[in-house]
């Protein structure tokens, strides 16, 4: 598999297993299949209620721990120095590991209504200091963000040492975020999108369609290389075994740098209405 080099030269598969809501009926099973099919790229988070399953598939796999690529998050209503510490431990021992392959503040503010929604500044600053401890002390390897816009890693990059290794955006056509992608490359930071099939909200678009036959593939798939091509790590989920082994056969299909043009022009379509700095819309 294609692997990408983070800022701090440590090396990540370039396609991951994503685990939000793909593991609600039996986790450890769903992992299991996803281990065989070939993901050593594992994501998941505090809220995803997951850990437990995954470590004990990844134990369980015969596969050495070190060939694994394990990332976690912390909880967004979770933010601040002593938090931090604390939750990254509860979330080693759910994993069953002694170390994590990449940590993410999960969301740069808490929940939208709470008390500290707008002292964000200081509790990512805070939390973020707490990351840069574990990494020094060999804890976790990589440290990152997850739905950071530029404005948010700003206030990190202006007051901590240790430039965020990752951003985890929701990024597919239709919501291709082009601004905090620039601004993540221009920082070097690696991209990584979740969503990157826009969760079914994107099989009627006439636009993603016509491609879809054009390159013989499906939509969620086209979605899939597009990404890919843009040098995004991509995190496909899916409970299918057949469905988790093409997502990882995203070399297959070249897409056309104009079709690419296309796509990034696409009208806003499929955004799951999360924002870190609104309150959150369900469509």
């Amino acid at each position: 598999m294609k692997m990408v080099t983070l800022n701090n030269g440590v090396k990540m598969p370039g396609i991951g297993f994503g685990t939000y809501k793909s593991t609600n009926t039996d986790g450890y099973t769903v992992v299991m299949d996803a281990i065989r099919a070939g993901y050593r790229l594992l994501d998941t988070a505090k809220v995803y209620q997951n850990e437990e399953e995954i470590g004990r598939a990844v134990a369980e796999s015969g596969i050495p721990r070190e060939e694994f690529f394990l990332t976690s998050k912390l909880d967004r209503n979770r933010l601040g120095y002593e938090n931090a510490k604390h939750e990254f431990g509860q979330s080693l021992k759910r994993l069953g590991t002694d170390y994590l392959d990449l940590y993410l503040l999960h969301w740069p503010r808490s929940d939208y209504g709470r008390d500290d929604f707008d002292d964000w500044k200081r509790l990512d600053i805070e939390s973020w200091r707490a990351l840069e401890e574990l990494y020094k002390e060999g804890k976790i390897r990589a440290i990152g963000v997850s739905n950071f816009l530029p404005h948010h890693l700003e206030n990190l990059l202006k007051h901590t040492d240790v430039v965020p290794a990752v951003d985890q955006l929701e990024l597919h056509p239709g919501y291709s975020q082009q601004a905090a992608c620039q601004y993540c490359r221009e920082h070097d930071i690696i991209l990584e999108a979740w969503s990157p099939i826009g969760r079914g909200r994107l099989s009627e678009n006439k636009i993603l369609s016509d491609l879809a036959e054009k390159y013989h593939t499906s939509i969620a798939h086209l979605c899939l290389v597009y990404d890919h091509q843009e040098g995004i790590v991509v995190l496909p989920k899916s409970t299918h075994f057949e469905r988790m082994k093409e997502n990882l056969q995203l070399d297959d299909i070249v897409i056309s740098e104009e079709d690419m043009w296309l796509l990034r022009t696409m009208p806003q379509d499929g955004w799951g209405g999360e924002h870190p700095d609104c309150e959150r819309l369900y469509f």
